[in-house]
């Protein structure tokens, strides 16, 4: 038995050669190449046995007759499941790293609506002096749409700044990180006490529009929506109603259905949003490495690999 053929595929040149240059082979004989295209990546596809990438162009799959796993390079995988990609392949994220990152992004957004640090920016800009009073972040409400790993991460750190924490999961069970648990078919009972939602959910056709306008009118008009998901998990066109008729308080959003947002998008236009450029996990390959590393040797050995997706489910 030949040893593997690894290849790391990026669209940039710069960031494919990073995580080149982090992977440490478990066997002598395995060998390792890097893509960025589609075109690079032909003289060596169909010797892959292992892909290890980030927005992978569907249309190598079938030039690649080897193929055994694809990691992948951050938690959402939607982009991968594609009918083009073989189902003898199996496909894993990258787990255990973006909670505490994605963790850190939610608790700092609700401390800037309670801190009021935007209206004190506008203070400070137009030199007025005018004290206002900030509210206490301890005792609100936080409600996870999709109290995964990384909704755990997220809670944990609430419940440490005394948030109350309710959660939404696929089977409804008890989870200690949350106060109280609900399905997917009771989410808007989840979404009703909430001073903040956050939304972590894979999209999948399960949560695809899972809010929409029925579920933002659910929510309190001092509340908040914080999506860190996918963008096609919100409505688009029902938040952008919700925000403007002010039936929420406003909404952080760093992800959208189309990336990068169009210049020309409503939500630029709102004063009751703040954008961020789908930055909250972000994909470092110094933290992600070392995991696909763990799988590397695993997958050598024939042992199980961790993180395994679940294709027909979507994460």
């Amino acid at each position: 038995m030949t040893s593997p053929t690894v290849l790391v595929f990026h669209p940039e040149p710069k960031q494919a050669r990073a995580y080149v240059d982090l992977i440490r082979l478990p066997k002598r004989g395995m060998t390792v190449g890097a893509a960025s295209t589609a075109e690079e990546a032909a003289d060596i596809i169909g010797e892959t046995e292992v892909l290890y990438g980030w927005k992978v162009p569907p249309t190598i799959y079938s030039r690649a007759p080897k193929l055994r796993w694809v990691q992948v390079m951050g938690a959402g995988i939607e982009r991968f499941l594609v009918p083009e990609l073989p189902p003898r392949v199996q496909m894993t994220r990258i787990g255990g790293v973006f909670g505490p990152w994605m963790a850190e992004y939610t608790v700092g957004w609700c401390l800037w609506v309670t801190q009021r640090i935007d209206l004190f920016q506008r203070l400070q800009r137009e030199r007025r002096w005018d004290p206002v009073d900030t509210l206490r972040l301890a005792g609100t409400t936080l409600t996870i749409v999709g109290l995964g790993e990384i909704g755990g991460d997220i809670a944990r750190s609430a419940r440490r700044l005394g948030m109350r924490t309710i959660g939404v999961t696929r089977g409804g069970k008890p989870l200690r990180e949350a106060d109280r648990v609900y399905r997917p078919r009771d989410v808007k009972a989840a979404l009703a006490p909430a001073d903040f939602v956050v939304l972590t959910v894979p999209l999948s056709a399960e949560t695809r529009g899972m809010i929409g306008e029925a579920e933002l009118a659910a929510m309190k008009p001092s509340a908040w929506l914080i999506n860190i998901a996918r963008g096609p998990v919100a409505d688009e066109k029902a938040l952008i109603a919700a925000l403007r008729a002010r039936t929420i308080a406003g909404a952080v959003l760093d992800v959208f259905n189309e990336e990068p947002l169009p210049v020309d998008h409503p939500f630029w236009t709102l004063d009751n949003v703040a954008i961020t450029p789908h930055i909250a996990g972000p994909s470092m390959a110094a933290e992600i490495t070392p995991i696909f590393n763990d799988n590397l040797r695993r997958y050598a050995s024939g042992r199980p690999l961790r993180f395994l997706v679940n294709r027909k489910r979507g994460y």
